[in-house]
């Protein structure tokens, strides 16, 4: 089900009399970056702030080097230790220790490409406190470990099938779970990633002939696919440039392929902090066009950012970019689309000019509201009894 009421819709609600205690279960927050830890905070952030809900986001320190506990937004912060530290497939064992002795009306795991979720869901079925499940599924550089994806979703089909709510960010990503783990189509709702940057509102200059690709630095997110369509632009538009924003173990190779190509002068890579929506608004603003070449997004926040401020956005034509490409969002390139075939589409991107916002495209807002209905929905069949763990 799509579940995206109006804002008068969920203020008329009855409220809960009693505070609903919510423990956000997630592998990575900020200052960690990216997709999942953007919607994480983006939402929960926006929920905290009503009385009726008191947010703890327990997430992992895989080096030991930040606090156990802190305050952000109105979210108490938990912290505990992830082994092991270089790889991302990490599991936190105090996980279950803290759902265990915590006093939570629900679980929210916002993710499920690690152990930690499903170390919270055990946790969580176990103690018998109900727990909703955001997906958040992504790509990834190895090709083993795409191949081994499957697996992993199927694995996952018990716990997910225990859920109160699974949630789904689109409805390609709804699809493929609802196969993969035997779920049935009414169990998902349907939250999109908001799109809405701080700031966004202020007038940007644009600078003529800028491309920009916006994500972390690793092979699949596909910049380098820009970067060798980039001379080909060159040739119709001469002062045309790349700018890419992101930070990952990709950019040596990133930067050896710009060298090698002679295009110093014409490619930047930066950082920008993505919970510093600021300066992610005035990097974006600046841009004439954006490219989203990634093999895998259920659903790009860094695209919606991009058609937020209008911005003629080129994409591959799979998963969650492609649904994009269906709604007319987004011009859509083949998947194996050679480098001439991605220079012709950003070259006629180049070529238009700002969309009108859609008053359509989802919000962070719109995003907050539907999980705090989704929130009051499920605690409204648990018995009073169950609610306030931990006894």
């Amino acid at each position: 089900m799509l579940v995206e009421p109006p804002p008068s819709a969920v203020a008329e609600r009855p409220l809960p009399h009693r505070t609903i205690r919510v423990l956000v279960v997630t592998a990575r927050f900020y200052p960690d970056i990216g997709g999942t830890e953007t919607h994480t905070h983006e939402v929960t952030k926006r929920m905290a702030s009503h009385p009726d809900f008191d947010f703890t986001v327990l997430t992992t320190d895989r080096y030991g080097d930040r606090p156990v506990k802190e305050k952000l937004d109105a979210i108490t912060i938990l912290r505990c230790r992830a082994y092991p530290q270089n790889r991302d497939y990490y599991l936190a064992p105090d996980i279950y220790k803290h759902i265990l002795h915590g006093r939570y009306d629900l679980v929210h795991c916002q993710g499920v490409h690690t152990a930690v979720p499903i170390i919270a869901m055990i946790a969580a079925r176990m103690h018998r406190i109900p727990y909703l499940v955001t997906l958040h599924t992504g790509g990834h550089s190895s090709s083993l470990r795409g191949r081994l994806r499957t697996f992993h979703w199927r694995a996952l089909g018990p716990l997910l099938r225990g859920a109160a709510a699974v949630v789904a960010v689109s409805r390609f990503e709804q699809r493929v779970f609802q196969k993969a783990c035997g779920i049935d189509a009414e169990r998902f709702t349907i939250i999109p990633n908001g799109g809405d940057l701080l700031g966004s509102g202020e007038s940007t200059e644009i600078t003529p002939g800028l491309i920009v690709s916006s994500g972390r630095l690793e092979k699949y997110k596909g910049h380098h696919r820009a970067i060798d369509a980039l001379p080909i632009v060159r040739r119709t538009i001469p002062d045309a440039t790349l700018r890419i924003l992101g930070s990952g173990p990709y950019e040596d190779h990133l930067r050896s392929r710009i060298k090698s190509l002679g295009l110093q002068d014409s490619v930047t890579i930066e950082y920008v902090a993505s919970h510093d929506r600021t300066q992610m608004a005035m990097a974006l603003g600046r841009a004439a066009a954006v490219v989203a070449l990634s093999e895998y997004e259920a659903h790009p926040v860094a695209v919606m950012e991009a058609l937020t401020l209008g911005i003629p956005t080129v994409g591959l034509n799979t998963a969650g970019i492609g649904e994009l490409a269906e709604a007319g969002l987004v011009q859509g390139v083949p998947r194996n689309a050679s480098a001439e075939t991605i220079a012709q589409a950003l070259i006629a991107a180049l070529g238009c000019r700002r969309a009108m916002v859609s008053a359509k495209l989802p919000t962070w807002d719109s995003a907050a509201l539907s999980l705090a209905a989704l929130y009051r929905e499920t605690i409204a069949t648990v018995p009073e009894s169950l609610c306030s763990h931990g006894t």
